[in-house]
């Protein structure tokens, strides 16, 4: 059996992943805010990480400090939680994961094929809607289909990224990729990539009827990962999408 810590063991993905495990994974425990993640560390085999930016770093150091690899599913993430995460890489297996559906990742290479192979007259904008309690937006999968996109066009996400519009804003600015972020009642969440070019368009989508799916996909990567030596790794790995 590989057995699974969870961090964020109290959130809505911390529950969700308890409540699937089945063998070959073992639930070994989990914490929540006040718990002590080090402690957790030491007893599983591997640690799921769906909690808060500002638990990463203590998450990081527990890992690093039991020699266990971790899978990161926190989003709303910045720069400095990058190099945080580059830094445990070098010491321990380490999977960041802005989603963990498996489909939502091969939809994140279906755009990226589809992106470099069509033109910048195709024009891309990505819409996603999630549950009212959502607190980052765009949502980590919307910036990881964007970040798809952008590197199908060899170009970078943040240079030609349009995050809302409002007002008199003018044309399209060419080469742009856009995003649109609704927010309202339950939904897991659905995301969809339209490429629009003259008199045709392209979509590309994937709708989340559960969070189990999430859940199921976090298991998977989890035990992919357990035995990973250090470094960085992506659900693309784990799918081998390369």
């Amino acid at each position: 059996m590989t057995r699974i810590g969870l961090l964020g063991a109290g959130g809505r993905m911390g529950r969700a992943i308890a409540a699937i495990i089945a063998p070959p994974a073992a639930l070994a425990g989990g914490v929540g805010r006040d718990g002590d993640p080090r402690a957790l560390a030491e007893r599983c085999d591997v640690l799921v990480d769906f909690s808060a930016p500002g638990a990463l770093r203590a998450h990081l150091d527990a890992a690093v400090a039991a020699g266990r690899p971790i899978l990161v599913g926190t989003t709303g993430l910045g720069a400095d939680h990058g190099r945080m995460i580059d830094a445990a890489a070098e010491r321990v297996a380490v999977l960041q994961a802005a989603n963990t559906s498996l489909g939502v990742n091969l939809l994140a290479h279906l755009v990226r094929e589809a992106a470099a192979r069509l033109g910048e007259d195709w024009d891309i904008e990505i819409a996603e809607m999630h549950h009212r309690h959502k607190a980052d937006a765009p949502s980590g999968t919307a910036l990881l289909l964007g970040g798809a996109a952008a590197e199908g066009r060899g170009v970078d996400l943040a240079r030609v990224s349009d995050r809302g519009r409002d007002g008199l804003t003018g044309p399209r600015t060419a080469g742009h990729i856009g995003f649109a972020a609704l927010r309202g009642g339950s939904v897991a969440g659905d995301h969809q990539v339209v490429f629009a070019g003259e008199g045709e368009r392209i979509e590309l989508g994937h709708r989340a009827e559960s969070r189990e799916i999430f859940a199921r996909g976090a298991v998977r990567a989890a035990l992919w990962l357990a035995n990973k030596p250090a470094g960085r790794y992506a659900m693309a790995d784990m799918l081998g999408l390369g």
